[in-house]
């Protein structure tokens, strides 16, 4: 499985951006996005499910928004009201569930996002 991450870049506070992830397969169970920030491990800022379930990290919550297109096997993250604490690598992470009951994991390559002040 392949990812490709891309929509980062720098933007002044209170800015937005969207990020895209283009999955080579489709059908994942989750799809989501994390990011890591220097010095600080990587957290999740938010997920969907193959239901269409979502959930965020309380400090992005009311701005961000995730969402998915199956048919472009694609996951978006439309962040809002950007603050300088959003800077970070962000990454895409896919799991799914093989037909043997196992959960297997990928990552996409890291876009990174700068707010400035």
């Amino acid at each position: 499985v392949q990812l490709q991450a891309c929509g980062g870049g720098l933007v002044q506070a209170g800015g937005s951006l969207r990020l895209s992830c283009v999955t080579s397969e489709s059908i994942f169970n989750f799809m989501g996005w994390y990011r890591q920030a220097p010095g600080k491990q990587r957290a999740l800022v938010a997920g969907i499910t193959s239901g269409g379930s979502t959930n965020y990290a309380d400090s992005v919550k009311g701005r961000f928004t995730i969402s998915r297109d199956n048919a472009k096997n694609t996951v978006y993250l439309q962040m809002n009201s950007l603050k300088p604490e959003d800077t970070a690598v962000y990454f895409c992470n896919v799991r799914k569930r093989t037909l043997a009951g196992e959960l297997r994991e990928y990552w996409g390559q890291g876009t990174l996002v700068t707010v400035s002040s």
